[in-house]
């Protein structure tokens, strides 16, 4: 018997979209990314549909962080009402993924070689099946969730994150200024002034920056004040 794709179905990502619920942050540097570490991640949640032999495949992505907000990520855009939600995700080396009922290795294995071969990292991709009535076959199963990962992958707006590294540095007030223009050249973020140090005419500027900026930050600062400024680090 043939299965019709139910007439909600066209409007299952308009709707996910229209919620925008936060699937998770993007980035946690302090607990899951090494200090001095960099990756490519999608800006935003996107999906795209594509019907193949009369079965509705629609593909959503989105940035992940970890297992939680994976499975957050799942919960707010599966539907119930259709045949599979099938997903994959990659957060660092961790690699999951269901094929949600399909044949073993038809849907989960294919999406999951889309996403590392997209080179993309903290992503997941569900796609939701509505079936036609119509059998693919394993081979059609793989290519058809594997290539519809990829679209959807590709149609993604990118962004390259990078970890940051929290610092400080003691300076006297008639530095500030010189120190606040290469902390804005270098991209530094959350400066804040702490004028608690037990000295006179001294403050403590504490900001965070991206790894790679740290020695051309030090170098610059050090250079234009003509100090030999000590730098504190956590990372």
């Amino acid at each position: 018997m043939r299965v019709g794709v139910p007439l909600a179905a066209a409007s299952t990502v308009s709707a996910v979209l229209r919620r925008r619920t936060p699937a998770a942050p993007i980035l946690s540097t302090k607990s899951s990314m090494p200090w001095n570490s960099a990756f490519t991640t999608i800006k935003e949640m996107v999906s795209v549909e594509k019907e193949i032999k009369k079965s509705k495949f629609v593909a959503i992505a989105g940035p992940v962080s970890g297992e939680q907000s994976a499975q957050l990520f799942l919960s707010q855009v599966r539907d119930p009402r259709a045949t599979h939600n099938c997903w994959a995700y990659k957060v660092g080396d961790e690699h999951r993924c269901s094929d949600d009922g399909e044949p073993s290795g038809t849907a989960g294995k294919p999406m999951q070689s889309a996403i590392s071969s997209s080179g993309l990292d903290r992503v997941m991709v569900v796609v939701i099946r509505y079936f036609g009535g119509i059998k693919l076959g394993t081979g059609g199963l793989v290519r058809a969730y594997g290539g519809v990962t990829s679209d959807c992958l590709k149609t993604a707006p990118t962004c390259l994150v990078k970890s940051k590294v929290q610092m400080g540095v003691e300076v006297t007030f008639d530095l500030i200024g010189l120190v606040y223009n290469q902390l804005q050249s270098c991209g530094a973020e959350d400066i804040k002034e702490d004028y608690d140090t037990g000295k006179d005419g001294t403050t403590m500027v504490s900001f965070k920056v991206d790894f790679d900026q740290v020695d051309k930050l030090e170098d610059a600062v050090k250079s234009n004040c003509r100090r030999d400024l000590v730098f504190y680090k956590s990372v």
